[in-house]
């Protein structure tokens, strides 16, 4: 399940991190996600919204990849699931937060920014990890500067990635897909503006479909 999920993930090229204030905004953007060619998102769990919102998306878009982000504890991993999460993901490796989705077998993507976080998640098996935050963590290059020493693993950077470095990312063998809010901004959802998501997730597509073309 772990690992189709990763290729499911990768063939977006394209992660949309979504902060919902209101979860009467949920299903329209799931639309305008899916109109845009992007059936995943992230929901990130830092708004009272995000369990409601995960739900409704989950029971209106039931083949969209929803996940639950910026998951802290444990007790989030289990609201989120219930709520339909197919992921999970973390701002930081937290093991007590990760051995508990491998044993429920439910995917999980804990953020690293070490070689020694990055170790902790292959001694696990798990072979996508969240690099964050992205750009102030030493981008492109400490990505590759870990993968020097650190074989099997690819990445999934997220903060500070927008349209004008997505293309230097995703040249990287190393990164599987890059998450980024640039496209969903909680301005443009809670102004109801989803055509203008639709067009971003679009043209955030066409950079991922001439890279892997």
């Amino acid at each position: 399940m772990y690992e189709q999920m990763n290729e499911k993930l990768a063939s977006f090229g394209v992660v949309p991190v979504v902060v919902l204030n209101d979860a009467e905004r949920a299903v329209p953007l799931a639309q305008a996600l899916t109109d845009g060619g992007l059936g995943v998102a992230e929901v990130t769990f830092r708004t009272a919204a995000a369990e409601e919102s995960i739900r409704r998306i989950s029971e209106a878009f039931p083949e969209m990849l929803v996940g639950a982000g910026t998951v802290l504890t444990t007790g989030q991993a289990e609201r989120a699931a219930a709520a339909g999460a197919k992921f999970i993901v973390s701002p930081g490796f937290d093991p007590e937060v990760v051995d508990w989705c491998i044993e429920r077998q439910i995917p999980v993507y804990p953020a690293i920014a070490t070689p020694t976080e990055a170790m902790m998640g292959i001694r696990r098996g798990l072979t996508l990890l969240k690099f964050f935050p992205a750009e102030q963590a030493g981008g492109l290059p400490m990505i590759k500067a870990m993968c020097g020493a650190l074989k099997g693993i690819r990445f999934m950077p997220t903060g500070g990635i927008n349209k004008d470095n997505l293309r230097s990312y995703l040249e990287s063998p190393l990164i599987a897909v890059a998450g980024g809010s640039w496209m969903v901004k909680s301005a443009l959802i809670d102004a109801g503006e989803y055509d203008k998501i639709t067009a971003l997730c679009r043209e955030a597509l066409e950079i991922v479909h001439e890279i892997r073309k």
